[in-house]
C-alpha cells in the first residue's frame, strides 16, 4: 500500500455520504468485442443491488490510475498487464473526488468475484449497459463516457 487506508466515509455539507477519504477511483474496462466490465454491487453496499464499475477508496499518496487498477485487481480479478489506459475523467465536489478511469484490455479475460462486495460481475455491450440497475453516480456519467468509447 502505498499510504494510509482511505476506507472511510466523507460527509459533504449536505450530509451527502461519498467513500474515500482521499477519494475514489474506478475502472471502466473495454474489451476488444466493445464490452464493458460491470460490478453488481452487493446488497449491503452504497446503493446495493446497483450496477457499475470496479473501484473504490484510494490510499494516501495513491495516483487514481493506481486506485483504480488495484480496486479492479481485488473485485474483479482484472489482470493489469492487458490495460491500456485511454482517458480518465473526475468528478470535483471541492472536499471529494471521484475519478474513473477508461482502460482498453487487450483481449476478454473472464472475471472473478474475489470479494464480498460483489453479486455478480459482468461483460455488457456498450449499447445495452443502461439495461441494468445503474448505480445512481454511474448513470449520471454514462452517456459522456459511452460517447467517448
Amino acid at each position: 500500500m502505498s499510504g494510509a487506508s482511505g476506507d472511510e466515509w466523507v460527509v459533504g455539507p449536505d450530509g451527502a455520504k461519498y467513500w474515500g477519504r482521499y477519494g475514489a477511483a474506478g475502472l471502466l474496462v473495454v474489451s476488444p468485442e466493445r464490452e464493458v466490465l460491470l460490478q453488481h454491487r452487493a446488497l449491503w453496499s452504497h446503493f446495493g443491488g446497483t450496477w457499475g464499475m470496479p473501484g473504490g477508496a484510494r490510499h494516501e499518496h495513491e495516483s487514481a490510475v493506481e486506485a483504480a487498477v488495484r480496486e479492479a485487481g481485488e473485485e474483479a480479478g482484472v489482470p493489469p498487464t492487458l490495460l491500456a489506459v485511454r482517458f480518465s475523467t473526475v468528478l470535483d465536489l471541492g472536499y471529494w473526488s471521484y475519478t474513473t478511469v477508461v482502460a482498453d484490455a487487450a483481449e476478454r479475460f473472464a472475471p472473478v468475484v474475489s470479494d464480498p462486495e460483489s453479486i455478480e460481475l459482468r461483460w455488457i455491450a456498450i449499447d445495452r449497459v443502461t439495461e441494468v440497475p445503474l448505480h445512481p453516480r454511474f448513470a449520471e456519467a454514462w452517456s459522456g463516457l459511452a460517447s467517448r468509447l
